[in-house]
């Protein structure tokens, strides 16, 4: 019986072939060895199974036969030389994958179980190196026109989002996390939220009654803020998002002067422009409307003040970037270079579907193509571990019923953006559509019931007026609800509401 100390080199990874010559990169002989262990070893199959597949392998024979014996395993059955034969006669494989005399053969080949697991990872870097030859020829065609819809910029936004797939795909990180270890963070996290004002263990967002709710923003989580046009939805954005980069302020200067922030607040603005979004944030904390700021229609003193405020924003750990439709692949890029230079803490995106899935993919649907960004999101959330909020439209069902507060089904592809979100937040302004539904004199029949509709109509406006809903409808760590938040339409400001607390928390 021979044992197999040290594979030979792979087939085509060096240098002393010709390209024309070369061969994608395998190890036939690693292939043989695994399968013979796991032949005569059943055991030896779990120090492969987590990571290891049958079309990693590259023959395709090799591949047909660790399939079988996979599927014996798993099925808590004996997979040996005998097994297998029996398995091939019946379904008339057995010829194509070399007889029984190569089933023997294999076991010849054999390494001991202890060695297994590393020619598993040997079988699986092959598999990755082709895949990555792949790869590279893929970017080399389209550079030379295969796919000359995409321009050079496309391209490389395609290359990346191919090769980013092959790391997420085909690593083989990951495993179990002790018990101890998971009880160990959840303690430390407590102990945060206990010792921190208003038991926040994420990232404050500036509302005080939004913190109280969801303990801030946590890494690694999706949240989806959604409403119909007109709602506030990017005022709501920009004020978390500002509240966001004033917490890590202070956080720096809790810590002793000269200290710089540990990371960024990223808005990735697809509707306005970085300067109409500037304007927006010094309107609401110069508190001048945007309209005047606009037409130039301020006083010296308001324009005094403007200057002071946007001196005093201009050292918040704030970045905007305005690319009209991003695609995924290129907000990962860009969000992995900010993590790396400046660190990242929060990212924001205005809004969901002006986004577009990753260059060089062509999703079969509309709904398909939002799922794709949406886990994109979910997986940058992950991977940096930062929380992402993604602002959402609403569909046109919501204004077709009496009660125009939106629910999950109003959320636009809802399928795939639900099911991806760690929360989903709805804003409303009851004020809004009051404002639309004005009586009229003439729909009455006489003057008393006229007044007596307006007199209702204008309590109901006065019980409304600079007031917000923010509706909780999903949160994966907490409970669900309404917060309600106070509203400024001249400076499309939000903040906190200040009343009577009551149990409910409002």
């Amino acid at each position: 019986m021979n044992t197999i100390d040290q594979p030979p080199p792979f087939a085509g990874a060096g240098g002393l072939l010709g390209l024309s010559q070369r061969v994608p990169p395998s190890n036939l002989q690693a292939e043989q060895a695994l399968l013979g262990a796991l032949l005569a070893n059943n055991k030896a199959y779990e120090r492969v199974s987590e990571f290891l597949a049958p079309e990693h392998f590259a023959d395709p024979i090799h591949g047909r036969i660790y399939r079988a014996i996979q599927r014996r395993i798993e099925a808590g059955q004996l997979a040996d030389v005998v097994t297998l034969r029996i398995e091939f006669e019946h379904s008339g494989l057995l010829d194509e994958v070399g007889g029984p005399a190569y089933l023997a053969q294999l076991l010849s080949a054999m390494v001991g179980i202890i060695n297994a697991g590393e020619y598993g990872k040997i079988v699986h870097d092959c598999w990755l190196r082709r895949h990555l030859v792949d790869v590279g020829e893929e970017i080399v065609n389209r550079a030379f026109g295969s796919e000359a819809e995409l321009s050079a910029k496309e391209q490389l936004e395609a290359a990346e989002q191919q090769l980013f797939d092959l790391a997420k795909d085909g690593g083989t990180e990951g495993g179990f996390v002790t018990f101890e270890r998971a009880l160990t963070d959840a303690v430390l996290l407590a102990e945060k939220a206990f010792s921190t004002p208003g038991g926040v263990s994420g990232l404050p967002t500036g509302l005080r009654d939004l913190d109280a709710k969801t303990g801030g923003l946590h890494g690694s989580d999706l949240l989806i803020l959604a409403g119909r046009p007109a709602m506030g939805k990017t005022a709501l954005a920009t004020k978390i998002a500002f509240g966001a980069a004033q917490a890590l302020v202070r956080e720096a200067q809790e810590k002793g002067e000269g200290v710089q922030p540990r990371g960024t607040v990223a808005i990735f603005s697809l509707e306005m422009s970085a300067d109409q979004l500037a304007t927006r944030l010094l309107s609401e904390a110069a508190r001048i409307s945007g309209d005047k700021i606009r037409r130039g229609d301020i006083s010296q003193r308001d324009f005094d003040r403007f200057v002071e405020v946007s001196r005093e924003l201009s050292t918040l750990p704030l970045v905007i970037d305005d690319t009209p439709a991003i695609t995924i692949s290129a907000l990962r890029t860009r969000c992995r270079r900010l993590k790396r230079t400046r660190g990242l803490e929060l990212v924001v995106v205005d809004y969901l579907q002006l986004m577009r899935p990753a260059a060089g993919t062509r999703p079969e649907s509309r709904v398909l193509e939002i799922s794709m960004i949406t886990q994109g999101l979910k997986a940058i959330a992950k991977e940096l571990s930062v929380p992402v909020i993604a602002l959402s439209q609403l569909s046109r069902q919501v204004e077709s019923r009496e009660d125009k507060r939106p629910q999950l089904s109003d959320l636009r592809e809802s399928g795939s953006i639900e099911q991806d979100a760690d929360m989903v937040m709805f804003v409303y302004r009851d004020e809004y559509y009051l404002a639309q539904r004005a009586p009229k004199e003439l729909t009455f029949d006489n003057g008393a019931k006229f007044e007596e509709a307006l007199t209702k109509w204008q309590a109901d406006m006065e019980a409304a007026h600079n007031k917000a809903e923010l509706i909780i409808a999903k949160q994966r760590h907490g409970p669900t609800g309404t917060i309600r938040l106070f509203f400024e339409s001249e400076f499309t400001r939000f903040g906190d509401l200040d009343q009577v607390h009551g149990p409910e928390g409002h």
